[in-house]
Protein backbone atom coordinates (compact mmCIF):
# COMPACT_ATOMS: atom_id res chain seq x y z
CA UNK A 1 0.00 0.00 0.00
CA UNK A 2 1.13 3.49 -0.48
CA UNK A 3 1.17 6.23 1.86
CA UNK A 4 1.58 9.77 1.20
CA UNK A 5 2.32 12.00 3.63
CA UNK A 6 2.22 15.83 3.62
CA UNK A 7 4.52 18.26 5.85
CA UNK A 8 3.95 22.52 5.63
CA UNK A 9 7.41 24.16 5.76
CA UNK A 10 9.08 25.65 8.77
CA UNK A 11 7.86 29.13 9.64
CA UNK A 12 9.66 31.69 7.31
CA UNK A 13 10.62 35.48 7.24
CA UNK A 14 7.47 36.49 5.54
CA UNK A 15 5.02 33.96 8.13
CA UNK A 16 6.92 35.86 11.04
CA UNK A 17 6.37 39.47 9.29
CA UNK A 18 2.72 38.44 8.58
CA UNK A 19 3.21 38.86 5.25
CA UNK A 20 1.31 36.75 2.52
CA UNK A 21 4.30 35.03 0.19
CA UNK A 22 3.11 33.31 -1.98
CA UNK A 23 5.90 32.37 -4.23
CA UNK A 24 8.16 35.31 -2.82
CA UNK A 25 10.86 33.03 -2.06
CA UNK A 26 12.17 33.75 1.94
CA UNK A 27 14.39 31.97 3.98
CA UNK A 28 13.33 30.11 7.60
CA UNK A 29 13.64 31.66 10.66
CA UNK A 30 15.25 30.56 13.69
CA UNK A 31 11.98 29.07 14.96
CA UNK A 32 11.44 27.99 11.27
CA UNK A 33 14.64 25.91 11.65
CA UNK A 34 13.56 24.68 14.68
CA UNK A 35 9.92 23.70 14.05
CA UNK A 36 11.44 21.98 11.08
CA UNK A 37 14.25 20.38 13.21
CA UNK A 38 11.34 19.25 15.89
CA UNK A 39 9.17 18.02 12.88
CA UNK A 40 12.28 15.74 12.37
CA UNK A 41 12.44 14.28 15.86
CA UNK A 42 8.37 13.90 15.76
CA UNK A 43 9.37 11.24 12.71
CA UNK A 44 11.84 9.91 14.11
CA UNK A 45 9.88 9.44 17.64
CA UNK A 46 6.92 7.62 16.09
CA UNK A 47 9.23 5.25 14.23
CA UNK A 48 8.38 6.62 10.44
CA UNK A 49 10.48 6.22 7.61
CA UNK A 50 10.23 7.74 3.98
CA UNK A 51 11.71 5.98 0.49
CA UNK A 52 11.58 9.55 -1.39
CA UNK A 53 11.22 12.89 -0.05
CA UNK A 54 9.92 15.41 -2.58
CA UNK A 55 9.75 19.39 -2.28
CA UNK A 56 8.34 22.52 -3.44
CA UNK A 57 11.28 24.56 -4.96
CA UNK A 58 10.86 27.11 -2.31
CA UNK A 59 13.12 27.72 0.07
CA UNK A 60 10.89 27.53 3.16
CA UNK A 61 10.21 23.93 1.94
CA UNK A 62 13.62 22.84 0.34
CA UNK A 63 15.28 23.30 3.75
CA UNK A 64 12.33 21.79 5.87
CA UNK A 65 12.44 18.46 3.90
CA UNK A 66 16.59 18.66 3.94
CA UNK A 67 16.05 18.73 7.55
CA UNK A 68 14.10 15.34 7.74
CA UNK A 69 16.33 14.02 5.37
CA UNK A 70 19.30 14.40 7.22
CA UNK A 71 17.73 13.37 10.58
CA UNK A 72 16.50 10.48 9.08
CA UNK A 73 20.18 9.43 6.94
CA UNK A 74 18.33 9.05 3.85
CA UNK A 75 18.74 10.70 0.27
CA UNK A 76 18.14 14.37 -0.09
CA UNK A 77 14.65 15.51 -1.24
CA UNK A 78 13.48 15.57 -5.09
CA UNK A 79 12.49 19.26 -6.31
CA UNK A 80 8.65 18.64 -7.57
CA UNK A 81 7.69 21.96 -9.39
CA UNK A 82 4.31 21.30 -8.60
CA UNK A 83 4.34 21.32 -4.60
CA UNK A 84 5.01 24.78 -5.49
CA UNK A 85 2.96 27.82 -3.01
CA UNK A 86 -0.40 28.60 -4.15
CA UNK A 87 0.25 32.14 -6.75
CA UNK A 88 -1.02 34.77 -4.86
CA UNK A 89 -1.25 36.93 -7.35
CA UNK A 90 -1.65 40.79 -6.55
CA UNK A 91 -1.64 39.20 -3.18
CA UNK A 92 1.69 38.85 -3.04
CA UNK A 93 4.17 41.08 -0.65
CA UNK A 94 0.68 42.32 0.80
CA UNK A 95 -0.50 41.74 4.68
CA UNK A 96 -2.52 39.48 6.06
CA UNK A 97 -4.69 42.14 7.25
CA UNK A 98 -4.63 43.37 3.49
CA UNK A 99 -7.09 40.89 2.62
CA UNK A 100 -10.38 41.93 3.30
CA UNK A 101 -9.81 45.66 2.40
CA UNK A 102 -8.67 44.19 -0.95
CA UNK A 103 -10.59 41.08 -1.54
CA UNK A 104 -13.76 41.32 -0.06
CA UNK A 105 -16.42 40.40 -0.77
CA UNK A 106 -14.89 37.62 -2.56
CA UNK A 107 -13.05 35.50 0.30
CA UNK A 108 -13.33 33.05 3.04
CA UNK A 109 -13.01 33.01 6.62
CA UNK A 110 -12.07 30.18 8.53
CA UNK A 111 -11.17 30.22 12.39
CA UNK A 112 -7.42 31.73 12.00
CA UNK A 113 -7.03 32.84 8.13
CA UNK A 114 -8.88 34.30 5.86
CA UNK A 115 -8.81 32.92 2.28
CA UNK A 116 -9.18 35.30 -0.70
CA UNK A 117 -10.27 33.43 -3.64
CA UNK A 118 -9.79 34.70 -6.85
CA UNK A 119 -7.54 38.29 -6.49
CA UNK A 120 -5.97 39.55 -10.10
CA UNK A 121 -3.20 37.01 -11.22
CA UNK A 122 -3.95 34.59 -8.63
CA UNK A 123 -4.47 30.54 -8.81
CA UNK A 124 -7.81 29.91 -7.62
CA UNK A 125 -8.33 27.04 -5.13
CA UNK A 126 -10.20 24.55 -8.23
CA UNK A 127 -6.51 25.74 -9.93
CA UNK A 128 -4.75 23.70 -6.71
CA UNK A 129 -7.04 20.74 -6.86
CA UNK A 130 -6.24 20.08 -10.45
CA UNK A 131 -2.41 20.86 -9.35
CA UNK A 132 -3.19 18.79 -6.38
CA UNK A 133 -4.33 16.13 -8.37
CA UNK A 134 -1.60 15.87 -10.85
CA UNK A 135 1.07 15.55 -7.68
CA UNK A 136 -0.97 12.69 -6.84
CA UNK A 137 -1.55 11.19 -10.12
CA UNK A 138 2.82 11.88 -10.42
CA UNK A 139 3.45 10.17 -6.90
CA UNK A 140 1.16 7.16 -7.57
CA UNK A 141 2.89 6.36 -10.88
CA UNK A 142 6.52 6.54 -9.43
CA UNK A 143 5.16 4.62 -5.84
CA UNK A 144 3.07 1.40 -6.14
CA UNK A 145 3.74 1.08 -2.35
CA UNK A 146 5.77 2.67 0.31
CA UNK A 147 5.58 5.88 2.37
CA UNK A 148 6.50 9.44 0.54
CA UNK A 149 6.89 12.53 1.88
CA UNK A 150 5.75 15.33 0.27
CA UNK A 151 7.07 18.91 2.00
CA UNK A 152 5.11 21.76 0.49
CA UNK A 153 2.92 24.60 1.82
CA UNK A 154 -0.23 25.31 3.83
CA UNK A 155 -2.91 25.99 0.87
CA UNK A 156 -1.46 23.35 -1.73
CA UNK A 157 -1.40 20.95 1.24
CA UNK A 158 -5.00 21.16 1.79
CA UNK A 159 -5.75 20.71 -1.71
CA UNK A 160 -3.52 17.56 -2.31
CA UNK A 161 -5.59 16.09 0.89
CA UNK A 162 -9.37 17.48 -0.42
CA UNK A 163 -8.19 15.79 -3.85
CA UNK A 164 -7.16 12.87 -2.94
CA UNK A 165 -10.24 12.31 -0.66
CA UNK A 166 -12.31 13.96 -3.07
CA UNK A 167 -13.63 16.50 -0.73
CA UNK A 168 -15.15 20.30 -1.43
CA UNK A 169 -12.30 22.25 -1.53
CA UNK A 170 -14.51 25.32 0.69
CA UNK A 171 -15.45 22.69 3.30
CA UNK A 172 -11.57 21.88 3.37
CA UNK A 173 -10.61 25.40 3.90
CA UNK A 174 -12.26 25.70 6.79
CA UNK A 175 -11.98 22.04 8.65
CA UNK A 176 -8.68 22.33 10.27
CA UNK A 177 -5.77 24.48 10.49
CA UNK A 178 -2.62 23.06 9.16
CA UNK A 179 0.70 24.99 10.82
CA UNK A 180 4.71 25.21 10.37
CA UNK A 181 6.06 22.08 10.33
CA UNK A 182 2.46 19.83 10.83
CA UNK A 183 1.77 16.80 9.37
CA UNK A 184 -1.16 14.94 7.31
CA UNK A 185 -1.25 11.40 5.77
CA UNK A 186 -2.92 10.06 2.89
CA UNK A 187 -4.11 6.58 2.69
CA UNK A 188 -6.37 4.05 1.58
CA UNK A 189 -7.09 2.74 5.00
CA UNK A 190 -6.62 5.94 6.83
CA UNK A 191 -10.18 8.39 6.78
CA UNK A 192 -9.82 12.14 6.18
CA UNK A 193 -10.66 13.06 9.75
CA UNK A 194 -7.49 10.89 11.01
CA UNK A 195 -5.47 12.43 8.88
CA UNK A 196 -3.20 14.88 11.27
CA UNK A 197 -0.30 12.89 12.73
CA UNK A 198 1.11 15.93 14.20
CA UNK A 199 0.13 18.86 15.48
CA UNK A 200 1.66 22.53 16.79
CA UNK A 201 0.46 24.57 19.65
CA UNK A 202 2.41 27.46 17.68
CA UNK A 203 1.16 28.28 14.14
CA UNK A 204 1.60 30.98 11.69
CA UNK A 205 -0.84 32.44 8.87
Amino acid sequence: MLKIYLARHGQDEDNAAGILNGHRDQPLTALGLQQAQTLAENIIEAELTFDKIYSSPLKRAYVTAQTVAKSLNIDQPEILNDLIERDFGIMSGKRNEDIEPMCAPDILKAEIITYFLSPEGAETFPDLIKRGKKAIEFIKNHHKEGSILLVSHGDLCKMIYAAYYDLNWKDVLTQFHLGNSELLLLAEDSAPQEAHVFRFAQHNH
